[in-house]
């Protein structure tokens, strides 16, 4: 490639793709820009207001190339409201306006070794350095991961969060506060009482991604496309509760702080990360600082493939000239700086064969199409079954069984079918149908009128039963340890267990006749099952797998619970069997008053308990002595003195308590105005440590983060710590 120019977004454009502009003539390049310009502004609109993009990332930055390079050989083309010249979309109306006290740009984007070192070569000749190879020891680079997610910015006065912010168009964005606060590793509060403005991105980690998506599809409902997507969306939603359930992380990586001489207090890009840092905001160590270009070529080759392993999503490494003082001399051209870049690493996707579309039965007998592939290695690992969600899918997709595919991971952890290759077709691929009757049972398949559902409606085929009764039994449920799926399968083929209440009759020689059970194993089960009848609702709420509740909603419909049949004076099995008897009867716009219900979940809920075999699922569970513990009546937060004693903390439990079971502890937590936690950091206040305590003791004590025994965390719940 022969030397770059920066133009317009700062993305370079090699001289070869000016020159070719240059051939189709003024006429011919007034046109095409004519085409790009809306399609551009239609992506940017999608992609930044409403987190439903058409186009790939990689497709967006072939046109803005093809743009950017039309206006560089056509300057009459330019105009102040082109693309090129824009950042983001305009906000959307939903939230308030923010006006930035300074922009917030864009990148300029390379995508090969070639285009990064004639990015260094504008900056050696912007500082009037030598020409590489000549060394340039006074110029040095920052290389950070480039996350996948949603520009932010907050402001902090007196070291207070006070309003946080989404990019928006680059001048003007959205006041979404309300929603940052939820997002745990952004403190409300610096270490130091500073004013500040600090910018970062919010991003939804891989796990979360999974979680939502998996809850999403069993639910009938339409999956998200990308951790950035899903994630941009969560942090824009009107009500934060919702934010707050789908468990959002953010990076910093920009800090805007002026000393008392008005001077800002750091000299450097490397300073301001180590500054962030000490002032306790999230701060990505996954970076390198002081390099040259070679240096940096290096770290981006490095993470080429450990990216597969973060627990995150990265689609690139953010180059940054280092020193402040230079950045000032390089300056801006349009919407992005001269003395930074973004490398996006290339997309990566592999082409192998559908072999087979074969239907699975949820446990709300929704019929799932997945895709059997010929196994392939893509994004770090070999892939071989990839969900297509639905019909309409399907066809939207154009696949039939046989074809050659183009295969991805969505967010480096979904393996995801983006499309069949029908050049390469020959002629004995067919396509898929879906089943007139359930593949399991023989039912006839039920589509939802005007939806994309296909579904079972047989209540007692085999395929939901399983799949209910695993969902019934495992973690966030009622948590039977040693419930597997192999012992799953027994239980049912035996007849054993035909009903969720029957967990609770089996004996120990009814179980010590499974294959490969011995009489310990039995007992231990036997055990495990035992310690499951007495739970929080709320996990019984989701163990019950009611349409369209997850597990955050599970918590607030139990808390919902609760306020209308106080427990108080009533034993727990007469407040269980209370609520199994009036549940039914509740209608379904009670159940809107759920924060975060609305009609359609409303509805849902209302039509489980009103189905006469939800009556009688209840009435079998509390016959057989599973026990629903009430939520401990929770603390409004800034309430003053009856904050509760944990009022702004962040708690986590870890190993196993004698007086507590895990759910049960975290609920306390909760209702004592505290934030219960999965992991351990620095900003973690306190871990209460149980019996056969593992990493994460070894966390806290490493970071200096108290550790409480059972003992001393209901001494704190009591508010006599």
């Amino acid at each position: 490639m022969t030397e770059s120019i920066g133009r317009a977004d700062g993305l370079p454009v090699a001289d070869e793709a000016v020159e070719a502009a240059r051939g189709l003539g003024a006429a011919a390049a007034g046109l095409r820009h004519a085409e790009l310009v809306p399609a551009l502004r239609r992506a940017s609109e999608l992609y930044y207001q409403h987190d439903a993009p058409e186009i790939s990332d990689a497709e967006y930055d072939q046109l803005m190339r093809e743009l950017v390079a039309m206006e560089a050989a056509f300057p009459d083309l330019v105009t102040p409201d082109s693309p090129s010249q824009r950042v983001g979309a305009e906000p959307t109306g939903a939230f308030g306006e923010v006006v930035h006290n300074r922009p917030m740009l864009s990148l300029g984007n390379v995508f090969d070794e070639d285009e990064l070192r004639a990015f260094d070569a504008r900056v050696r000749r912007g500082l009037s350095l030598p020409a590489a190879p000549a060394p340039a020891p006074d110029l040095r680079y920052v290389a950070e991961l480039k996350i996948d997610g949603l520009a932010v910015s907050l402001r902090y006065e007196r070291g207070r969060l006070v309003q946080g912010a989404t990019r928006g168009d680059g001048t003007t964005g959205e006041d979404v506060t309300a929603n940052l606060r939820t997002i745990s590793v952004l403190p409300e509060r610096l270490r130091e009482p500073v004013t500040a403005e600090v910018r970062g991105e919010v991003f939804m980690p891989k796990a979360e991604f999974a979680r939502i998506n998996a809850e999403r599809e069993e639910a009938g409902l339409p999956t998200y496309a990308n951790p950035r997507n899903s994630g941009a969306g969560s942090l824009r939603q009107q009500d934060p509760r919702v934010t707050a359930a789908r468990r959002l992380s953010s990076w910093s990586y920009q800090l805007i702080e002026d000393g008392p001489d008005g001077r800002p207090t750091v000299r450097s890009q490397s300073e301001a990360l180590a500054r962030l840092a000490a002032l306790g905001l999230p701060v990505n160590p996954d970076r390198a600082e002081g390099l040259e270009i070679e240096g940096v070529i290096r770290f981006l080759e490095e993470w080429r493939e450990e990216r597969h392993a973060l627990p995150y999503e990265t689609d690139g490494v953010v180059v940054k000239v280092d020193r402040f003082d230079q950045q000032e001399e390089l300056g801006m051209v349009a919407r992005a700086p001269r003395w930074a870049i973004a490398y996006k690493f290339p997309p990566e996707q592999v082409e192998t064969v559908l072999e087979d579309i074969v239907p699975y039965v949820g446990r709300t007998g929704t019929l799932t199409p997945v895709a059997h592939m010929r196994p392939a290695k893509v994004a770090g690992s070999t892939v071989a079954r990839a969900t297509l969600h639905n019909l309409d899918e399907v066809r939207r997709k154009d696949l039939r069984i046989g074809d050659w595919i183009v295969l991805q991971k969505a967010g480096d952890v979904i393996p995801e079918v983006v499309r069949s290759i029908p050049e390469r077709r020959t002629g004995a691929e067919r396509v898929f149908e879906m089943p007139a009757t359930c593949p399991v049972c023989g039912t006839p398949v039920v589509r939802d009128e005007g939806a994309v559902r296909h579904y079972c409606p047989n209540a007692k085929c085999p395929a939901r039963l399983a799949q209910e009764f695993g969902h019934f039994a495992g973690r966030g449920g009622m948590d039977i340890e040693g419930a597997g799926w192999a012992v799953l399968e027994q239980l049912l083929e035996r007849g054993l267990v035909k009903k969720r209440g029957d967990f609770y009759r089996l004996s120990v020689e009814d179980l010590v006749s499974l294959d490969r059970f011995a009489r310990k194993s039995a007992e231990n089960l036997k055990a495990s099952i035992d310690r499951s009848r007495r739970r929080p609702l709320a996990r019984i709420l989701n163990a019950l797998g009611i349409p369209q509740v997850g597990e955050q909603t599970a918590i607030d419909l139990a808390a919902w619970i609760a306020e209308r049949y106080p427990a108080e004076g009533a034993e727990p099995a007469e407040w269980t069997a209370l609520v199994a008897r009036e549940l039914p009867r509740v209608p379904a716009e009670a159940f809107q008053e759920v924060p975060g219900v609305g009609a359609v979940v409303g509805a849902a809920i209302a039509g489980y308990f009103g189905a006469p075999e939800t009556a009688a699922v209840l009435e079998d569970l509390v016959a057989a002595g599973v026990v629903a513990l009430p939520p401990a009546r929770r603390v409004a937060p800034g309430s003053g003195a009856a904050a509760g004693p944990l009022a702004g903390k962040t708690v986590v439990v870890t190993g196993t308590l004698s007086g507590f079971e895990r759910a049960a502890a975290e609920e306390a937590i909760r209702a004592a105005g505290g934030h219960a936690a999965g992991s351990v950091s620095r900003k973690t206040d306190y871990v209460v440590a149980g019996e056969n305590a593992g990493s994460k003791l070894a966390k806290a004590q490493e970071l200096g983060v108290p550790i409480l025994d059972e003992d001393a965390f209901r001494r704190l719940l009591a508010g006599d710590e």
